[in-house]
């Protein structure tokens, strides 16, 4: 090896991840794939920039059609206290892994009940990255104007209500601003998580990020429609409060899902990576 060859830093390798959407691009941008699935940079590189080739080529690789949701939990399994407070379960590395997420997905997707509650941004903020298009998953149209996904302009937002509640929205929309755009459902069959994705590829957005809460996460889980889960643990006990997964699980623990994973250190959180593989139709 020359010790004088530049070394690629994290910056720069995560530019490069930015460009990548299948193998070709990751072997154009230098991305090394071994046969254990370790992925890596050809030539010198940073701690940092070899932790994003191990964390994100996967995913990036995995083509510009797939599902993935994250969510950041404590120890006990909650996502926020009884009362709702969320600011921060998980600590400042893992709001960073989010940010990236955000910024690999053409769209990010929350429930009413998030975008209510949260009143989340969706944005990328913390790392280099363009926006995705915001969905929110309306069907009684429910959310005020005054949440942040309507009346901030930086990204456009995709309001997914269901039949009898898009004129009335589309009025109400019309005066917040252009980024905001009501999309009318037929029926609830519609906000299914596959026909959901299928809405939303029709659109371009093939790249979801399904960011909450725990129940539009538990929703997509359940219904085979994830390629990929993340979910954050802080060494933090709530005690109750809102729940993070929750489905309909099996009777007999040998038939619990036991899907591929690989463990990360987030800080003082621990990131799990669920491979769920293709998603069923």
């Amino acid at each position: 090896m020359n010790s004088s060859e530049e070394v690629l830093d994290e910056a720069a390798a995560w530019k490069r991840l930015l460009t990548v959407r299948s193998a070709a691009d990751a072997e154009a941008a230098g991305i090394v794939v071994s046969s254990s699935r370790t992925a890596g940079w050809r030539g010198r590189a940073s701690s940092g920039a070899e932790l994003l080739a191990q964390l994100y080529s996967t995913l990036c690789i995995a083509g510009p059609q797939l599902a993935f949701a994250q969510l950041g939990q404590s120890l006990d399994g909650f996502i926020a206290t009884r009362t709702g407070d969320s600011d921060f379960v998980t600590g400042e590395e893992d709001r960073r892994h989010l940010h990236r997420l955000r910024a690999l997905a053409d769209a990010v997707v929350v429930g009413a009940g998030t975008a209510v509650a949260d009143d989340p941004l969706l944005t990328v903020r913390a790392c280099e990255g363009a926006n995705p298009v915001r969905v929110v998953l309306d069907p009684r149209g429910r959310v005020p104007l005054d949440r942040q996904v309507f009346s901030d302009p930086s990204a456009p937002t995709l309001w997914l209500v269901a039949a009898g509640e898009g004129r009335h929205r589309s009025s109400a929309a019309a005066g917040v601003g252009g980024h905001v755009e009501v999309l009318e459902l037929s029926g609830l069959d519609d906000f299914a998580p596959a026909q959901l994705l299928k809405v939303l590829a029709a659109r371009g957005l093939g790249r979801v990020l399904v960011e909450g809460g725990g129940v539009t996460v538990s929703r997509f889980l359940h219904d085979g429609a994830l390629s990929r889960l993340y979910v954050t643990v802080a060494p933090v006990l709530i005690g109750d409060g809102v729940p993070g997964l929750r489905f309909n699980g099996t009777t007999v623990m040998r038939d619990a899902l036991r899907p591929p994973l690989r463990r990360f250190e987030l800080g003082a959180d621990s990131l799990f990576e669920f491979e769920l593989g293709s998603p069923s139709a």
